[in-house]
């Protein structure tokens, strides 16, 4: 199964809240929207591509609860961006200052901010272009740091905001950098 995009700009405009009503009416779907307004059904991931995002988060969460520096959240969550894109990444952390401006209502929902960094894993029927767009979209609206791992072509694809794209051969140590001090990810 690949991506689906359907373009409903001819027919309608989702506000924030349709979004979120048409992804609790459909909660089977994994959902995303861009920040055109196409709304982006993405297929599940197969047992492999699971069972490394699961090991991603874990690893992030045990540093997480070690640092007490911010929250993790799995690809479950859709954060609203600036630009009103509607994004899912596959793990992500935001700042605990940043996550406690938010409203209760704001946290309920789909919290309208870009996380300070996610991990995209390219799965089997993840294409690598769309996937790249994604992370450049995160930078372009303020992510600080962002990992697209590619296990198809053993890289690892860096995005730190205001740099060049850093491009890594797997097998590595990821470093958290200034983001997450002291997070390593071994990939």
């Amino acid at each position: 199964m690949n991506t689906v995009v359907l373009n409903l700009e001819p027919i309608a405009h989702l506000t924030d809240e349709q979004f979120y009503q048409l992804c609790l009416a459909n909660k089977d779907l994994s959902l995303e929207m861009n920040a055109a307004g196409e709304l982006i059904i993405v297929p599940p991931v197969g047992g492999e591509s699971g069972n490394q995002e699961a090991g991603l988060i874990t690893d992030l969460e045990i540093w997480n609860r070690q640092a007490k520096l911010g929250k993790v959240f799995s690809s479950s969550t859709i954060f609203t961006l600036p630009n009103g894109a509607k994004r899912s990444p596959d793990a992500a952390w935001v700042k605990l200052e940043r996550w406690e401006t938010l409203t209760v209502e704001q946290r309920k929902k789909f919290p309208p901010l870009v996380p300070d960094f996610v991990i995209e894993l390219r799965s089997e029927t993840d294409s690598l272009k769309a996937l790249q767009q994604k992370m450049q979209e995160y930078i372009e609206n303020g992510l600080h740091l962002g990992w697209l791992i590619n296990p198809q072509d053993a890289t690892v694809e860096i995005y730190r905001i205001n740099q060049a794209v850093e491009v890594v051969q797997m097998s590595v140590i990821l470093s958290g950098e200034d983001v997450l001090p002291g997070f390593e990810l071994q990939v």
